[in-house]
């Protein structure tokens, strides 16, 4: 018996189509196009055995694990503890500076100094000890099948690269994930191994 964590990002939001840094849940909803992914992802997955489906706080997270969820007969579990990373003084900002000063923070991240925070937001160390906590919560949960994890982009990407053997910082600080895009992992010896990055095999 084998499980494999499905790590999937939310719809497309208002907040996408402005390039808005938005980590504050629980946010908005998703966008027509965002529904219709997450109908679309739902029929990606038809064929899976699919065991669990959890989503973050945020609105727009549990509204694109729904479809899937009703696919399997299962219920959206909504958890504490996956939900974006906090951009604190970023918050809704689009602008050129605003989006540079996230980006440092978070190649920083990327290259192991947990250190650093988001200006008036978290740090590196207090997102690890949050996400990581929750996974493993909901891992210690199920011992086969697919688990369906929708949170958001930035913190799957930094997930990946603490979780899985396969992933580093150039692929966690570049790869950036689409609306409903999905980072797959397996267990191999004492941790993850990363097989997919929205599709593309590793």
């Amino acid at each position: 018996m084998t499980v494999r964590l499905m790590l999937t990002r939310h719809g497309e939001t208002p907040s996408n189509l402005r390039h808005a840094l938005d980590s504050r849940p629980p946010g908005p909803s998703l966008t027509e196009m965002g529904h219709r992914q997450a109908s679309a992802l739902a029929d990606r997955l038809a064929g899976d055995r699919v065991v669990a489906v959890y989503a973050s706080i945020a609105v727009r997270a549990q509204e694109t694990a729904a479809p899937v969820a009703r696919r399997h007969g299962l219920a959206v579990e909504v958890v504490e503890g996956i939900h974006e990373l906090q951009v604190g003084d970023l918050e809704g900002l689009s602008d050129e500076d605003s989006l540079r000063r996230f980006g440092l923070v978070y190649d920083r991240w990327t290259r192991g100094d947990l250190a650093a925070s988001m200006p008036g937001g978290e740090s590196g160390e207090q997102l690890r000890a949050r996400y990581l906590s929750t996974l493993e919560q909901i891992c210690a949960k199920h011992d086969d099948g697919l688990v369906v994890v929708v949170s958001h982009g930035g913190i799957i990407r930094l997930g990946a690269e603490w979780l899985a053997d396969n992933v580093g910082a150039r692929l966690a600080g570049a790869k950036l994930l689409p609306n409903t895009g999905h980072v797959l992992l397996e267990p191999r010896d004492a941790g993850w191994h990363c097989l997919e990055w929205t599709g593309v095999d590793l």
